[in-house]
């Protein structure tokens, strides 16, 4: 019988196994995990003074050479599966991830694009996390703007990730630390360690410090250990999990993104023209995103709208992983599905809303076909604005249709990652700028899902790790 494939931890360098282990089986190969103890991590991240002076000895633009050669890696590369000398091709990797996370082949080479495009474009990421500054900023310390010196410098030694299963693009976010020379300290998530050690395999190879890389399969305790071990950390999980999170200023909390798509009056009778938008906006990715769109706010036609949006979710059928045509996701955790679809029953029961994908589809919402559990879309239509499922999100091609007026629109909405704004109004698309409620905006007939990679996909990592000083006085050449 063939040998378990190991993944080890990563200790700022060294590679460790724990007695403590997960264990998998893929495509009939067993594979474990090893899983690190909070008093590991609480020791390991005494060492991060290292780990910093190794990224700090490069150049920033030979780590941005370095990060565009390691993305050609992690696509088309074969690259350590664990601690031995067995290799991962790309098809393993998709293979792999998608009996782990229920992604299908088709969307697990998708997220590995989408994952290689924010390497490849590391220029431009890092452009418009500092607004266009050189990079010299990051080995000198300072740069000259309208003819003065300024001063950044980093108020943290590392950056802890707690990292999420639902989607591998999330990985995205992480990355332009390492060229920022920021060290960085992961716990994957659970169904999916894949993703960031074929990353960190794919940046080591091209040239980057092993001590500048951390990574800690590990309990809750231990992630807790990560979060608050290191001077900046993002989390990511559902809200409930990240409640306790977020009054911590040095913790960047990435919960539901709520994304929604507001249709105005200037488009309310057009909306024909862009449902295969609206469409994507909700289903691309299995609707596992934060980004995708989870309601629709329309002025006027709302049923009209509703029930063209419901046929075409209605026909996205559950199909096996390896099926070329399969764009919908099964859940690894079966209980999680029943678990979300008695919810969805519970809360139809409350009047106020309708499930309208059920007219059409075939079949329940809850199913078992090839072997996996799936939940097929599901379209809400809500009388009532405030019913609970009117403004939620859920891991699968899920959205809720509302008729509100354009004017009361902006103070519905609530907190959204995205809002796409359907809409050529002036003075509307001004009160839509001047938000607060809105982390991204794409002004007209835009998927949520859509990326510039010159604009921060969530907050801004740039402002998170570093801050600026007044410098004045004889600047000492560097």
């Amino acid at each position: 019988m063939t040998s378990s494939i190991h993944i080890p931890v990563l200790r700022l360098g060294q590679t460790y196994r724990s007695l403590d282990k997960i264990q998998f089986n893929v495509s009939g190969q067993p594979l474990e995990i090893s899983v690190a103890n909070s008093g590991l991590i609480r020791r390991d991240l005494q060492q991060l003074a290292k780990s910093g002076e190794a990224l700090r000895a490069i150049p920033c633009e030979t780590l941005v050479g370095y990060m565009e050669k390691a993305a050609e890696l992690f696509l088309h590369g074969k690259l350590p599966w664990g601690d031995d000398d067995r290799l991962q091709s790309p098809d393993d990797y998709a293979v792999a991830l998608s009996q782990l996370t229920g992604l299908p082949h088709s969307l697990a080479r998708s997220n590995m694009g989408k994952v290689h495009a924010a390497m490849s474009n590391i220029r431009a990421v890092i452009s418009g996390l500092t607004r266009g500054m050189p990079l010299e900023l990051f080995d000198r310390g300072f740069v000259r703007q309208n003819g003065l010196d300024v001063n950044f410098f980093a108020e943290t030694n590392s950056l802890g990730v707690l990292l999420p299963s639902n989607s591998p693009g999330v990985n995205s976010l992480w990355l332009p630390a390492l060229v920022m020379k920021i060290p960085v300290v992961l716990k994957p998530g659970r169904e999916d360690p894949l993703t960031p050690f074929r990353l960190i395999q794919a940046m080591i190879a091209a040239g980057f410090p092993r001590e500048a890389f951390g990574f800690y399969p590990t309990t809750h305790d231990g992630g807790d250990t990560l979060l608050f071990g290191t001077g900046r950390a993002i989390a990511f999980g559902s809200d409930a999990t990240l409640k306790k999170y977020a009054p911590y200023r040095h913790i960047n909390v990435h919960g539901s993104g709520r994304s929604k798509i507001v249709i105005g009056d200037d488009f309310a009778a057009d909306w024909p023209k862009h449902l295969d938008v609206i469409v994507n906006s909700i289903a691309a990715n299995g609707g596992r995103s934060c980004i995708n769109c989870s309601s629709v706010l329309i002025s006027n036609n709302r049923d009209t709208l509703a029930n063209a949006l419901a046929r075409k979710l209605a026909a996205i059928e559950p199909l096996p992983r390896d099926h070329p045509d399969a764009v919908l996701c099964s859940f690894a955790n079966p209980k999680s599905a029943k678990a979300i679809d008695e919810r969805l029953n519970e809360l139809l029961a409350v009047p106020g809303a309708i499930d309208l994908t059920a007219k059409y589809r075939n079949g329940p919402r809850l199913v078992e076909m090839h072997g996996q559990t799936f939940l097929r879309p599901t379209l809400i239509v809500c009388d009532d604005l405030n019913h609970p499922l009117a403004n939620t999100e859920y891991g699968f091609p899920f959205a809720s249709v509302l008729q509100v007026p354009q004017a009361k629109m902006i103070g519905q909405i609530g907190e959204s990652l995205v809002v796409s704004a359907f809409t050529r109004d002036q003075a509307w698309s001004i009160d839509l700028m001047t938000s607060t409620n809105i982390e991204r905006l794409n002004l007209g007939p835009y998927s949520t899902m859509r990326v510039q990679w010159e604009q921060p996909h969530e907050g801004n990592l740039f402002e998170f790790l570093y801050r600026r000083r007044a410098l004045q006085g004889d600047l000492v050449a560097v």
